[in-house]
């Protein structure tokens, strides 16, 4: 594909190149997965973390609020957990003679749902409900979320003992899914050197507002994606659904939320139209969790770095326009 490349860049893509670099300097040598968080919360979509603890999975949804001057909450899962713990409820006001709505945590900007998959699916699906939603439905009466909204969920995907992984169907509210990891060596290094008891997110100032945010999400539709990368995108997804080692292939909303995420992306980079290294970049975080491989490509126990080296090699092979 040949596209003019203009390097001045947009409004829209200054701003989000601004969000990633004030995020990106509480989180040392994580300026990948910074640029993926800004992407998927740009998009409007949720994103799922599954990752060891201690990688900065709470600093970057921290940061992330901090940022923008949004409401941040943070809420530990577990499997005593209710739906009414999660959304909020009604409760009797004596002094009033009446019942009042008390909103839960989820009635926030920035939700960080920490272990998700320690909670019973009755609660996980109240959760999941309001990401796709963007309400909350309680007593037959609707409240609104909050805009923007954005969850980060984590899981730990070594611990398996007393945990409900999530299913396909829930797995599809996330637009992607991806892993922190450890910093590289000479970035922790200077972590241990740097930190003297402060906290680095603490000091962060706000770089946009709550207005900004709203009009660069919005700006996400005016990016423009050429026929030639669109039909790259089809492809790899036409591409899962015929793959002998994949049961079940990425459907028509998973490739509507990928398109989106490009088109996301292409701001992240300074850009405001997309071009094939953004649907290659994506590929994997943004369709791996939506597939479900067969049993005997997965590793023991390992389905989620199947898919992810399946959908590797798969993007390998799809011609990339030129």
């Amino acid at each position: 594909m040949k596209a003019e490349l203009r390097t001045e860049g947009t409004a829209a893509s200054r701003v989000a190149q601004r969000l990633t670099e004030n995020i990106a300097s509480v989180l040392a040598g994580k300026r990948e997965a910074v640029e993926l968080a800004v992407t998927v919360f740009l998009a409007g979509g949720h994103l799922l973390v599954e990752d060891v603890p201690g990688v900065g999975k709470t600093t970057l949804a921290r940061a992330l609020a901090k940022s923008v001057g949004l409401g941040y909450r943070r809420l530990q899962f577990t499997s005593d957990l209710m739906p009414a713990d999660v959304l909020g409820g009604v409760v009797y006001n004596q002094a009033q003679n009446t019942f009042d709505f008390r909103p839960g945590p989820v009635f926030t900007n920035v939700l960080l749902a920490d272990e998700i998959n320690r909670t019973t699916p009755k609660t996980q699906s109240a959760l999941l409900e309001a990401m796709g939603e963007r309400s909350v439905s309680i007593d037959g009466t609707t409240h609104e979320l909050d805009a923007p909204f954005f969850v980060i969920a984590t899981q730990n995907p070594s611990e398996f003992y007393g945990t409900y992984p999530l299913p396909e169907s829930q797995l599809d509210r996330f637009l992607v899914r991806m892993k922190i990891g450890y910093p590289p060596k000479d970035a922790e290094r200077r972590v241990l050197l740097a930190r003297r008891g402060n906290d680095p997110v603490g000091a962060l100032e706000p770089v946009l507002t709550r207005e900004e945010v709203l009009e660069t999400q919005r700006a996400v539709d005016d990016v423009r994606v050429d026929a030639a990368v669109i039909d790259y995108l089809h492809h790899i997804i036409l591409a899962t659904r015929s793959a002998p080692t994949i049961q079940l292939g990425a459907s028509t909303r998973a490739a509507i939320a990928f398109e989106r995420a490009v088109r996301a992306r292409a701001l992240v980079q300074g850009r405001d139209f997309a071009l094939p290294d953004d649907v290659k970049a994506l590929a994997v975080p943004a369709l791996a969790h939506r597939v479900r491989i067969e049993h005997a490509a997965q590793d023991a126990g390992n389905a989620a770095e199947a898919a992810e080296r399946t959908l590797t090699e798969l993007v390998r092979k799809v011609v990339v326009p030129v």
